[in-house]
C-alpha cells in the first residue's frame, strides 16, 4: 500500500510550490523530470508492453508455453523492486503490503490464472513508476523555488557597483535592482519607485507598486523602475527560503490518523495473512479441489488488503495544504492541517491581526519640563527604537524619517516583549514603550507610547493602527464556524482594544495583557474545556501561538519566532484566509470519514462476495483497486477552487 499512499501523498503536495510560488511576471523556473529517465518507468513501461504482448499472443492463439514466456517477462519486469522491498521489509518484523499482492500475482500464476496475475502486476508497477515521478516532480518544484533567487546580485559600495553571489549578502547591505532583474534578498527600498511582481511570495495576480520604506522579497520580479533596496534578511532566512522549508516538512509529516491507521494496518495485514491461510486449508480440508481452493484464497488476499483504507486519510489533508497553499496560507503538515479542524474556539491578537499592523505617529507630546520639543521628543524615541522589530517601533522611526530627524546612535539594546524597549542614547538610558501604570488613552483608541530619559518620564508618543477591510467579515466567519465570537486579546489599552472590538463585533475583550497573560488565557479557555485557534504575528505572540491547540501566524509582518511557532502562516496577510483555511480543514476531516466508509464498505462487500460466492479474480482486482482509486479521487476532490471559495467570508 506505500505504493498508493505515497503516490497520492507526493502527487498532492507536490501542487503547492508550482501554483504558489511560479512568477506570473515570467516563465518559472521548473526543472521537469523525463518520465522515461527513471528506472521505475521504464521498469513498468517493459512490464506493459509484455503484458500486451502476452494478451495478443494469447488472443491470437499462440501455444501456452509461449504466452506463459511473455506473461513472466511481465511478472519479473514489474515485480522484482516491490518484491525485494517486501521481503527487506519482512525481514525486519514489518509485513508490507505490496508483498501481500505480489504473493496473490504469483499464486494466480501457480493456478494457471497468468493473465489476471500479469495485469496485477502491471498495475502496481504503474503505481509505483507515477509515485517516482510524482517524488522526482515534487523535489523539482523545492528545487525550482530555490532557483527562483537570482545567484549574484549588485552591491553598492563606497567605491561603486560590484556582482556577489547572493548567498553572501549580509544585512544592511544595499541592492541596486535593475528593471527586469529578480530581487536577491529581502528587504526595504531605500530609493526608487517601481512594481515588483510578488505572486511568487503572496500569490497576488497583479504587479505591486514599491516605493520607499515598502518590504521587497528575495526571487521577486522588479519591473520597470530602479530600486535601491537594503537586505533585510540573510539568504538563508528570507521568505522563500522559509516557504521551501515548510512544504519540504508539510509533505514529511503525517497527521495522527494517519499513524493511527498505519499502527493499526500492521496487525491487519497479519489478520489477513492468517486469514487466507484459513480460506485455503479450511475449504480443501472438507474436500475442496486445490485449485479452487487456492483462487479463492488468492482472491481473498486482495480483496480484504486495506489499501483503501491506509489511503483515506493523507489524500484528504495534503489535498487542503496544497490548496491552503496556492491561496497564500502554508500549513506546516498534516498534523497541523488535522488540528486547525478542530478548534472551537478564536482567540485573535489586535495589532497586526485585526489591525493592519502599520501604525502610525498621530501625536508627540513632550511633558512640561522636559525640555524637549515635539520633534526632539521623536527623536530620542526614534534613535531607542531603531533595532527594534515591532510595529509600533517600526513606526516611530518612520514618523521620524518622515521629519528627517537625525538618530543619534543606540547601545545596551534590550527589547522586552510586551513592555517595550531599552537603550542607551548620548549616555543616557532612553525607555519607549508602555508605562507600568499608563495615562487613559483617548476615546479614539489611539496608543499611547511613553518615553522616559533616565527613569524620568519625558513625553508620550499617540500612534494609530488602521483596522483590516476584512476583519469584520473574518471574525464573522470565525463566529459561524465555531458557535461563539473569537476571543480579543491584547497588550493595548482598553480603549484602543474596544474601538476594535468594536467594529468586528466582539465582546470579550482583554486588553493589557503581557505575553504570560495571553499563554494563561489561552490555557484558562482550553481547561474550560475548548479547543483554541490563537492568531498573531508578534515576538509578544509566540507563545500563545505554542499554547494553543492550533497557531497561525500573520506571515507579511509576522516576526520570525511566530512563525516559526505557528502552524500556518498567512503568507497574502488577509484576515479572511483564516476562517477559509479552518473550513478547508473541517471538509477534510469530513472527506476522511467518508473515506473510511468507503472502504469499509467495499472491502466487506469483496470478502463477502469471496467467502459466500464465487468472486472472479479479475472482478475482485478492479473492485479492490477501483474502491482505491475512488477513495484517492475523493480526497483530491479538495484541489478544486471552490472548496477553498466556500469557506472564505461572503463579503469578501
Amino acid at each position: 500500500m506505500s505504493l498508493h499512499l505515497f503516490l497520492y501523498g507526493v502527487r498532492v503536495s507536490t501542487t503547492i510550490a508550482p501554483e504558489v510560488l511560479s512568477s506570473t511576471g515570467a516563465p518559472p523556473v521548473r526543472r521537469r523530470t523525463r518520465v522515461l529517465a527513471l528506472p521505475e518507468a521504464r521498469w513498468a513501461l517493459a512490464s506493459l508492453v509484455a503484458f500486451l504482448a502476452g494478451l495478443a499472443l494469447d488472443v491470437g492463439g499462440a501455444p501456452g508455453w509461449v504466452c506463459a514466456g511473455v506473461y513472466a517477462v511481465a511478472y519479473v519486469c514489474g515485480g522484482w523492486e516491490p518484491a525485494l522491498e517486501g521481503l527487506r521489509a519482512l525481514r525486519e518484523k514489518t509485513l508490507d503490503v505490496d508483498l501481500l499482492m505480489i504473493v496473490a500475482a504469483l499464486g494466480a500464476a501457480a493456478i494457471g490464472q497468468v493473465l489476471d496475475g500479469a495485469l496485477l502486476i502491471v498495475i502496481f508497477a504503474t503505481s509505483g513508476a507515477l509515485e517516482a515521478l510524482a517524488t522526482a516532480r515534487t523535489a523539482d518544484s523545492v528545487r525550482g523555488l530555490l532557483d527562483l533567487a537570482p545567484t549574484t546580485a549588485t552591491r553598492l559600495t563606497d567605491t561603486g557597483e560590484e556582482t556577489v553571489p547572493t548567498a553572501e549578502l549580509a544585512v544592511g547591505d544595499t541592492l541596486l535592482v535593475r528593471p527586469g532583474e529578480r530581487i536577491g534578498a529581502d528587504g526595504t527600498v531605500l530609493d526608487g519607485v517601481s512594481e515588483a511582481d510578488q505572486a511568487t511570495i503572496t500569490g497576488e495576480s497583479l504587479p505591486v507598486v514599491k516605493r520607499p520604506g515598502d518590504e521587497v522579497f528575495a526571487g521577486t520580479l522588479n519591473g520597470t523602475g530602479v530600486l535601491r533596496v537594503r537586505v533585510e534578511r540573510d539568504p538563508a532566512d528570507s521568505v522563500i527560503a522559509r516557504i521551501v522549508a515548510l512544504v519540504e516538512e508539510a509533505s514529511r509529516t503525517k497527521a495522527p490518523t494517519q499513524l493511527f491507521i498505519e499502527k493499526i494496518e500492521q496487525r491487519y495485514s497479519v489478520g489477513v495473512v492468517v486469514a487466507t491461510l484459513a480460506v485455503f486449508g479450511v475449504p480443501l480440508a472438507f474436500g475442496e479441489n486445490l485449485t479452487d481452493a487456492l483462487l479463492r484464497a488468492m482472491t481473498f488476499m486482495i480483496v480484504a488488503s486495506p489499501c483503501a483504507v491506509v489511503l483515506a486519510t493523507m489524500p484528504p489533508l495534503l489535498s487542503a495544504i496544497a490548496n491552503a497553499g496556492r491561496h497564500g496560507v502554508l500549513v506546516k503538515s498534516a498534523v497541523a492541517m488535522e488540528r486547525l479542524g478542530e478548534i472551537d474556539t478564536a482567540a485573535l491578537d489586535k495589532t497586526g491581526t485585526l489591525t493592519e499592523g502599520t501604525p502610525e505617529v498621530t501625536a508627540v507630546r513632550p511633558l512640561p519640563g522636559s525640555g524637549l520639543d515635539p520633534d526632539a521628543l521623536l527623536a530620542l524615541a526614534a534613535s531607542a527604537e531603531h533595532s527594534s522589530e515591532h510595529p509600533l517601533a517600526r513606526a516611530v522611526v518612520a514618523a521620524a524619517r518622515a521629519r528627517e530627524l537625525r538618530l543619534a546612535p543606540a547601545t545596551d539594546f534590550t527589547a522586552t516583549p510586551g513592555r517595550g524597549v531599552t537603550a542607551t542614547v548620548d549616555g543616557r538610558t532612553v525607555t519607549v514603550g508602555r508605562a507600568e501604570t499608563p495615562e487613559a488613552a483617548p476615546d479614539d483608541g489611539e496608543t499611547l507610547v511613553h518615553v522616559t530619559r533616565d527613569g524620568i518620564p519625558v513625553g508620550t508618543l499617540a500612534l494609530h493602527d488602521r483596522l483590516r477591510a476584512d476583519a469584520p467579515a473574518a471574525t464573522a466567519a470565525l463566529t459561524a464556524l465555531t458557535g461563539s465570537a473569537p476571543v480579543l486579546l491584547t497588550g493595548d489599552a482598553s480603549p484602543a482594544a474596544a474601538r476594535v472590538a468594536g467594529a468586528t463585533g466582539l465582546t470579550d475583550v482583554r486588553a493589557g495583557l503581557l505575553p504570560e497573560d495571553k499563554v494563561t488565557a489561552v490555557r484558562g479557555l482550553q481547561d474550560a474545556g475548548r479547543k483554541v485557534l490563537f492568531v498573531g504575528d508578534g515576538v509578544n505572540d509566540a507563545p500563545a501561538l505554542a499554547s494553543a491547540h492550533a497557531g497561525v501566524a500573520m506571515g507579511r509582518a509576522g516576526s520570525d519566532l511566530a512563525l516559526e511557532t505557528a502552524d500556518a502562516v498567512v503568507v497574502r496577510d488577509e484576515l479572511a484566509a483564516v476562517p477559509a483555511v479552518v473550513h478547508l480543514s473541517r471538509t477534510a476531516r469530513r472527506l476522511v470519514v467518508q473515506n473510511l466508509v468507503i472502504a469499509g464498505v467495499a472491502i466487506t462487500g469483496l470478502v463477502l462476495w469471496d467467502l459466500l460466492g464465487h468472486l472472479p479474480l479479475p472482478l475482485g482486482v478492479a473492485g479492490h483497486e477501483g474502491s482505491t482509486v475512488l477513495v484517492g479521487l475523493n480526497g483530491l476532490r479538495l484541489l478544486r477552487e471552490s472548496a477553498w471559495r466556500s469557506g472564505q467570508p461572503q463579503d469578501t
